[in-house]
């Protein structure tokens, strides 16, 4: 195993690369033209509101896991292509991964807008029903709502470049993919790779249940994602099992002493692991087993540390099964520091566009699917989550690789509200309000609250020059990036087999905007649909 307490020369290389910040020029405007400006972008948000709706639903249909996002991205890049973005596939060696750009003039600021867009295993489910039904049994879904946020983005960044082309405002727009968030897979190569060394600014976007930003350290942690393949011999589990190296003895070794070593690790740790191959049939002793860790924590050194306690009982697995290990890392995510400068604009304009006024029949219907799952019966949020400063010791919890993006750009998360608060997460469940108008209203509102702050960053100098100093001089004064990386190549095999088992079957699911106004107009569902008829 190799050890991290040194980072290797490619891993700084990269550091070095990222790490230089010089803004760009934005076109200085007067506040009053600038609010001029917002007012415009939200019309023209509006005006692309049917085309939030088909994206929404679109990319919820296609449901597609980690790597696999073949139809979403298809699909996503054809949008970008017909309004005039020039796409480059294959990014970071990852099929699924792209760039869109588009350039107004010369010079200006580049603000590069992501969000993730793959889904979660098991979780298809039928939306705007208050019940569990699968559209395919055992098949992905969106589980955690990855189908908005390029509705957001995409709608945004349209009305920005409508009134950059109209009143001759410099800048490139850089649009990405979160490709593999849910195994944190690719946003850590994207930075590796450079995708964002000619960014002045980073606007991420994710689902939620509100409309908010943060800035500072949120709740959460970081973290290593990393396999461990264990390697014997095998023999007639009966005849001569002494014969016999069982590679599952390793992986289950290393998963007992894991869970021992547990209790002595900080409460703030979180960690998790499933066995990806644990054999073929038990009456062959099995020679190949791998097991996938995840090492979670809220700081670069905790985080090492952790996964060298890992690596160092994986290898004692093996000492005492007789049998080899070696381990891949799949990805990384840092622990997320967001810029104060740019959360504070963000939130300003957030301000302005307010929750959406949602209608008693949705309020019902978010009810009665917090009833379903056990959660507080409190509906859809009506009051703003406040931009509160992060707390000095920050709760711990999930992972985001817009962490690593984030140590090496000014960035921000602007979360929108197309989903229902009191879910479990990473469930059937979040998938239910994910393509019915809940989905639709959130993510409008979140596109006009990134518009704003696209036009603030792209014509405000001042917030350019103040989000640098922050990053410099506040965030990256005594904490620098730690990269993990080094020549590692992505695992775009990952969830190939799931995909081929249960696409062809989706396939006969994939929204028609063409023929159908909605997806639930597709699927033949009423809205909302509160009970279940025999």
């Amino acid at each position: 195993m190799r050890s991290l307490a040194l980072m290797s020369s490619v891993a700084m290389a990269a550091f070095v690369m990222v790490a230089g910040i010089d803004a760009a020029s934005a076109q200085q405007i007067s506040p009053d033209r600038l609010k001029i400006l917002k007012e415009d972008a939200i019309k023209g948000v509006d005006k692309r509101s049917k085309l939030v709706q088909e994206m929404v639903d679109s990319i919820f249909s296609f449901g597609e896991l980690a790597m696999q996002e073949v139809e979403t991205s298809r699909y996503i890049t054809g949008v970008l292509e017909k309004n005039g973005f020039t796409v480059t596939r294959g990014v970071s060696g990852m099929p699924t991964a792209w760039t869109a750009v588009w350039k107004n003039g010369e010079g200006g600021p580049v603000i590069a807008v992501g969000s993730d867009i793959d889904g979660i295993p098991k979780a298809s489910q039928k939306p705007g029903v208050a019940w569990r039904e699968p559209l395919i049994e055992g098949a992905p879904g969106h589980g955690e709502g990855h189908n908005s946020g390029q509705a957001v983005n995409i709608a945004a960044a349209l009305a920005v470049k409508e009134i950059m082309i109209r009143d001759k405002i410099p800048g490139t727009l850089l649009l990405w993919p979160g490709v593999a968030e849910e195994p944190v897979a690719a946003k850590a190569f994207f930075v590796r790779d450079g995708m964002f060394k000619d960014a002045d600014a980073v606007l991420f976007t994710h689902v939620a249940s509100n409309l908010t930003t943060s800035w500072g350290q949120p709740n959460g942690t970081g973290g290593i994602s990393v396999l461990y393949t264990f390697t014997g011999e095998s023999a007639h589990s009966a005849g001569a099992p002494w014969r016999g190296r069982s590679a599952l003895d390793g992986v289950e070794l290393m998963d007992v002493g894991w869970n021992f070593r547990r209790e002595h690790l900080r409460p703030e740790q979180r960690s998790h692991y499933v066995i990806k191959d644990g054999g073929d049939f038990p009456n062959v002793v099995p020679s190949k087993a791998t097991v996938w860790y995840y090492f979670r924590e809220q700081s670069f050194d905790r985080i090492r540390k952790n996964y060298e306690i890992g690596s160092k009982i994986a290898e004692a697995a093996a000492m005492m099964s007789d049998t080899t290990v070696s381990s891949r890392i799949i990805g990384t995510a840092a622990p997320q520091h967001m810029n104060k400068p740019m959360a504070e604009a963000a939130y300003e304009n957030i301000k302005l566009i307010g929750l959406p006024e949602w209608t008693a029949e949705e309020q019902q219907f978010a009810k009665a699917v917090q009833k379903l799952v056990g959660g507080e019966e409190t509906g859809l949020d009506t009051t703003l989550a406040p931009l509160s400063e992060p707390l000095p010791e920050p709760k711990s919890g999930g992972s985001d690789d817009i962490g690593d993006v984030s140590w090496t750009r000014p960035t921000i998360t602007i979360r929108f509200p197309s989903n229902i608060p009191n879910l479990p997460g990473h469930n059937w469940s979040n998938a239910i309000a994910m393509a019915t108008p809940i989905a639709h209203k959130g993510a409008v509102a979140g596109a006009k609250a990134m518009a704003m702050t696209m036009l603030d960053l792209m014509t405000r100098p001042d917030l350019l020059a103040a989000a640098k100093s922050y990053f410099t001089d506040v965030q990256t004064k005594d904490t620098k990036y730690q990269p993990v990386l080094t020549n590692e190549k992505p695992y775009i095999e990952m969830n190939t087999d799931i995909m081929d088992q249960y696409r062809p079957r989706m396939k006969s699911y994939y929204y028609n905007p063409a023929k159908y106004k909605t997806y639930l107009d597709q699927l033949g569902i009423k809205w909302p649909t509160l009970e279940k008829r025999p």
